[in-house]
């Protein structure tokens, strides 16, 4: 399924991670009370088998099969909500069966991470259309952000469910951690499209350049964080958040290219590269 970032979108592959995993359940992650009491035989694992969520299925068929598992589990879980929604319910609304639902997704948890992996590649597809044709830096930052916020709107109801799971620092499951990297690394190159397509770019420290679009998927995890408990109308908080804090954040960025501010932009990027860099996992595990 071309949606997927972590088997088949491009742009995850920007940094040459390919998106693998290590097999097996992460995170403490755990069969709940739906497991099967007598799981079905597994079936043959393809060669380079990986995390729950990041199964890479060497047929279109078993593509097929992956991509029906997660659409219909997020059907599910806008109809009946994510805690009321079992593997078991998932695998006999999607006709597969409970052991085949389990070899794709090894628990109901990794489900989050192939939603996070889906909605990263539409997010990043659709914002690049969108700023195709702008080269202001703050218009292109405020496109990218909103575009995000189009794209989860048809997940907010259960997103507080979802960030339940994903905010426990510990989790293989938490956008900050090496498993959930392929996905975060095709927002990375987003950011980096935003700034690198942009006319500041070529005014600013090169170094800066680099860490930027790390400094901007943080911006945007910030974003997210106040989206998720947002409960206005079309989430309208959010969004004029965005379009106020997008300006000034651009604004900073700008002023980062006159000498006078030199001193305080190499504090800053120390800053990044010692306390924020090193909590943001930078490789998939394997």
């Amino acid at each position: 399924m071309d949606d997927l970032a972590a088997t088949n979108g491009p742009s995850a592959t920007n940094d040459g991670t390919g998106g693998t995993g290590t097999g097996g359940t992460a995170g403490g992650a755990e069969h709940t009370d739906d497991t099967p009491s007598e799981p079905a035989a597994p079936a043959a694992a393809p060669a380079a088998e990986t995390r729950g969520s990041r199964a890479r299925p060497k047929t279109d068929k078993s593509e097929q099969t992956r991509a029906l598992i997660l659409e219909t589990a997020m059907r599910l879980f806008q109809e009946r909500g994510y805690e009321k929604t079992t593997m078991r319910a998932i695998a006999a609304e999607a006709g597969v069966s409970v052991g085949n639902a389990y070899y794709y997704f090894s628990a109901k948890e990794f489900l989050i991470q192939g939603f996070y992996d889906r909605m990263t590649y539409d997010h990043a597809a659709d914002a690049r259309k969108r700023m195709a044709d702008t080269r202001d830096f703050a218009e292109r930052l405020e496109i990218a952000l909103v575009s995000w916020l189009d794209t989860a709107a048809p997940y907010h109801e259960f997103a507080a469910q979802f960030f339940r799971t994903a905010a426990d620092p510990t989790s293989a499951l938490s956008p900050f951690s090496n498993e959930s990297h392929p996905a975060r690394a095709t927002a990375v190159a987003l950011f980096r499209d935003v700034l690198q397509g942009s006319d500041l770019a070529p005014k600013l420290d090169a170094e800066l350049v680099e860490l930027l679009p790390d400094v901007l998927w943080l911006h945007l995890m910030v974003v997210v964080l106040y989206w998720v408990f947002d409960r206005t109308e079309d989430t309208e908080r959010t969004r004029e958040f965005v379009r106020r804090s997008t300006p000034m954040a651009a604004r900073v960025i700008n002023l980062s290219r006159y000498r006078v501010f030199r001193p305080i932009v190499r504090d800053a990027k120390g800053l990044i590269q010692d306390f924020i860099l090193p909590t943001i996992g930078k490789t998939a595990v394997k």
